[in-house]
């Protein structure tokens, strides 16, 4: 998804600042910890209604650009 920048933003006021999906206080960790501990998309939009199947994918995004940006490794 090259477009994730439309689905996702930040506002000093909500959430502290961190990346939101936009229109909502849901935070993109809060997607990306459902995935992690394995919920599938479909169950987080149930979970969360403001969500789409959209948002969960701007949100992996989103993910795959940090990565890009800063490698994180991992503990030994």
């Amino acid at each position: 998804m090259k477009n994730w920048q439309e689905r996702i933003s930040t506002n000093s006021t909500i959430c502290h600042g961190k990346p939101c999906i936009t229109g909502t206080r849901i935070m993109v960790s809060v997607i990306l910890d459902n995935l992690a501990e394995g919920l599938t998309p479909d169950e987080i939009v149930t979970d969360y209604p403001p969500l789409t199947p959209i948002d969960i994918r701007a949100a992996i995004a989103y993910a795959a650009a940090l990565a890009r940006e800063e490698e994180l490794l991992p503990l030994r």
